[in-house]
């Protein structure tokens, strides 16, 4: 924790709710003939965006541990005029990067993180890691960044042609797949004076969507117990498992499941389940997702497994000795306004043009995953119009959810990955430093660089996201964050796993100096198909 460094981010950052605006109007020929302008710079930056891409793919780290991923980021954006905050709301991979000045203010966000036991060759399309048991970006998140920095340089170069007033302001999602970083970003008010935030992430389309996203929301607990040593063969009843008391939570949840609503989800793992077998286990934690559609039902879970751990601890004998929230998710909500000025920015767009070698490897893919095969997606998406909430059966969770319940949020998707892959899985990771990955990167900077042209342009439109933010979406519903005033970010997750990778990594990063594309660092054939 950098107690300087958050002095800072606050006292830029922490100034009170969005002003309703100062900002020029520009005329729709003048904003046509500068849309124009901003695709053609995106397309310019095309090897740029390639080797961000390739760059953070070679880094490949977990959350909260992004520390080669951030500096490397952090010094393009530096050397590209923008001011950097570093260690923002206590996670020493957190920053904030800005340039320009007055409304809007526009806040870009991607994630940063990958996923463990994801290392694998790109472009090849059958199970070949880099480094065996590795991490690796199964997400894509590696692609997200290339995509706001691609765009956000672009437009830089017009505003200040133009003498174009606003702000931009780009951050990471640190430790997405922890759901362990947004909701500690809006805590320390980094969204406080933000006009509009647009977020990507990564898809196998081009789209976007309003309303609320189908999916769950979550909060991530950790329960730690406390019981007794003895000899296990010698004394038993003298001693007090703690992993009697997490198997007992365990199979409790297990049979309170059929009792929950089908929209739950619920998961774990146990992190500590003692030192070894003839040793009765002092010590044992377990960690939880809980998952569901809306803030009630969320929180109905949380206090649920907050009573059945303590009944737990008191059937064992043990101690609840500490239950910790190391991170959470709001379900996600999506401004209308700004959806459809992205969605007509996706039409203008389009889709990349695939060749035959991308339709091959995902083909391949697909084939060796036993998915449907249908290659490459050649039709855009329609606008997402969102799921009524009693309708939503429950999925994955993202913490941008917290971000979009604060100020107006969209989220556009860009087409760098395959259709019909698991997620969070090796296969995941193939396209993700290949020419799906950069030509689908590329078209996600030309929407963004296109949409910040309406935010910076047209004050209506954010006048309308406010509308819609406090009429519509907030009307019935507002924001209660679960992190506690105390809660702090685990950012100790994950650092054993990199300590013991890193080092057999880092002769895989890839070196843009050397080497046009990652895929010709590794002597890899595109694409690599059985």
């Amino acid at each position: 924790m950098r107690p300087v460094a958050l002095i800072a981010v606050v006292a830029v950052l922490s100034v009170g709710p969005p002003a309703r605006l100062p900002a020029q109007a520009v005329d729709s020929t003048r904003l046509s003939a500068l849309k124009r302008e901003a695709a053609a710079e995106v397309d310019r930056m095309a090897t740029f965006t390639q080797q961000t891409v390739d760059m953070v793919f070679s880094f490949g780290e977990l959350g909260f541990q992004e520390i080669e991923t951030s500096k490397y980021l952090t010094g393009i954006l530096r050397k590209n005029g923008f001011s950097v905050v570093e260690g923002v709301a206590g996670m020493p991979t957190a920053w904030v990067a800005t340039w320009g000045s007055g409304k809007p203010v526009i806040a870009l966000g991607s994630d940063i993180d990958g996923i463990p036991q994801a290392s694998q060759k790109p472009g090849v399309a059958y199970r070949d890691p880099l480094v065996e048991g590795a991490p690796g970006h199964g997400e894509g998140h590696n692609s997200g960044q290339a995509v706001i920095i691609t765009a956000a340089i672009a437009l830089k170069k017009l505003m200040e042609r133009e003498r174009l007033s606003g702000t931009i302001r780009i951050w990471p999602g640190v430790a997405e797949e922890l759901l362990g970083g947004k909701a500690y970003l809006v805590r320390e008010g980094v969204f406080r004076d933000v006009d509009v935030t647009l977020f990507t992430h990564v898809s196998s389309n081009l789209s976007t969507e309003f309303g609320n996203s189908p999916g769950s929301g979550l909060v991530s607990v950790e329960y730690s117990f406390l019981g007794e040593t003895a000899h296990s063969a010698g004394a038993p009843w003298r001693g007090r498992s703690a992993l009697d008391a997490v198997e007992l939570l365990n199979v409790g949840w297990n049979f309170r499941r059929e009792h929950l609503r089908p929209q739950h989800r619920l998961h774990y793992v146990v992190r500590d389940g003692g030192d070894q077998p003839n040793v009765v286990p002092r010590s044992a934690t377990v960690w939880y997702y809980l998952r569901e559609t809306d803030y009630p039902h969320i929180k109905e879970l949380y206090d649920m497994g907050a009573v059945m751990a303590q009944s737990a601890a008191a059937m064992t004998g043990t101690t609840l000795a500490r239950s910790r929230l190391l991170g959470s998710a709001w379900p996600r909500h999506y401004n209308r306004p700004v959806a459809e000025a992205i969605s007509s920015n996706i039409r203008a767009v389009g889709l990349p043009a695939w060749s035959a070698e991308d339709q091959q490897l995902a083909r391949g893919v697909q084939r060796e995953l036993k998915a449907r095969e249908t290659g490459l997606d050649t039709a855009l998406a329609p606008l997402g119009r969102g799921v009524d909430p009693d309708q939503d059966r429950g999925g994955g969770s993202d913490d941008i959810g917290d971000v979009s319940w604060v100020t107006p949020t969209v989220i556009l998707q860009y087409p760098s990955n395959i259709p019909n892959l698991p997620g969070h899985h090796w296969s995941n990771t193939i396209a993700m430093a290949t020419p799906i990955a950069h030509k689908g990167a590329t078209a996600g900077a030309k929407v963004v660089a296109l949409t910040l042209l309406d935010l910076f342009g047209n004050p209506a439109l954010v006048d309308s996201a406010w509308s819609y933010f406090r009429n519509v979406q907030t009307k019935n519903q507002q924001y209660v964050p679960f992190l506690k005033p105390d809660d702090q970010p685990p950012v100790e997750m994950n650092v054993n796993i990199m300590a013991r990778f890193r080092d057999r990594m880092k002769p895989f990063y890839y070196d843009p100096t050397k080497y046009r594309t990652y895929l010709e660092q590794l002597g890899i054939k595109y694409p690599t198909v059985r």
